[in-house]
């Protein structure tokens, strides 16, 4: 008979944050957390954001909402509203969750920016969003008054990149290009991470009429944007550690392990090194 899934808890708040425009109850990453039955559903109190990191899994609520969820979908639960979600079929999954409320968001609810006709977020990307949020609750090196205020700006700038973001992509649904062009940018091809520029001529557009285009769309240049998606591999690579750096640096197309290594911390905030020690738990 087959173990269950390991449950691992991850807070990211030793107490709740609290200030004039709202408050942070709760934050963190979890893994294999039981799923909410469907026959009970769950009722909350506050707004609850939960982004799915990896494993898939499922969504329902009381409205009529169901779907499934996959990594890079975040769920956005509202106060009073009955809902359930979890894993399919009990596999492992890992999940971000932010449990928050204030007068700021009852406004977004209000004005349609949070809607709970659309609780689902098909945003893509989980790495980045996951440092995104942890970002959040990142701790000030000279710790002041302002540093909940500080720490609920960052979430009020998060989440509303999330909602411009899902704007975003259901624009570009209409334009095939765009899907086509970030899966090339994206992946690691037979030859290679094609340029920005091969990636144009392949979408069939001129590249500044590409690059302007695919900034529009996404919010980032395609380099940018292939820059991110090669440091989320390098990411995945470090935590399988089947790989070494020289190696993930030649495969990633950096000249040698210093560049990579520059370009790895500037985009996660810490080196290589620092990462896997993280990832080994030490």
């Amino acid at each position: 008979m087959p173990l269950a899934p390991k449950f691992r808890a991850e807070p990211w708040l030793t107490s709740p944050l609290r200030t004039a425009v709202g408050d942070i109850q709760l934050a963190g990453l979890l893994q294999n957390i039981h799923g909410i039955d469907p026959r009970k559903m769950r009722i909350l109190r506050h707004f609850t954001l939960m982004l799915m990191v990896d494993g898939r899994g499922y969504y329902q609520d009381e409205r009529g909402y169901k779907t499934e969820l996959a990594p890079g979908d975040v769920v956005l639960v509202f106060p009073e509203i009955p809902h359930a979600y979890g894993s399919v079929d009990g596999a492992e999954w890992t999940q971000v969750y932010c449990v928050f409320d204030g007068p700021q968001f009852v406004l977004w609810r209000r004005q349609g920016l949070l809607n709970p006709d659309q609780p689902v977020l098909r945003l893509g990307s989980p790495e980045y969003w996951k440092q995104r949020l942890a970002e959040i609750f990142v701790r000030e090196k000279k710790p002041g008054p302002g540093d909940e205020i500080r720490a609920m700006g960052r979430l009020i700038r998060v989440l509303g990149d999330m909602v411009a973001t899902r704007e975003q992509l259901a624009r570009a649904g209409r334009d095939s290009w765009f899907d086509e062009s970030r899966r090339l940018l994206g992946d690691r091809g037979p030859s290679g991470w094609p340029t920005p520029q091969e990636t144009a001529r392949r979408v069939g557009l001129a590249y500044e009429n590409f690059r302007k285009r695919f900034a529009r769309l996404s919010g980032e240049s395609p380099g940018r944007y292939q820059k991110r998606r090669r440091i989320e591999w390098a990411c995945a690579s470090i935590y399988h550690g089947q790989l070494s750096f020289k190696q993930i640096a030649d495969t990633l197309g950096f000249c040698d392990v210093f560049h990579f290594s520059k370009a790895f911390k500037q985009e996660i905030g810490v080196s290589p090194s620092d990462y896997r020690q993280r990832a080994r738990g030490r």
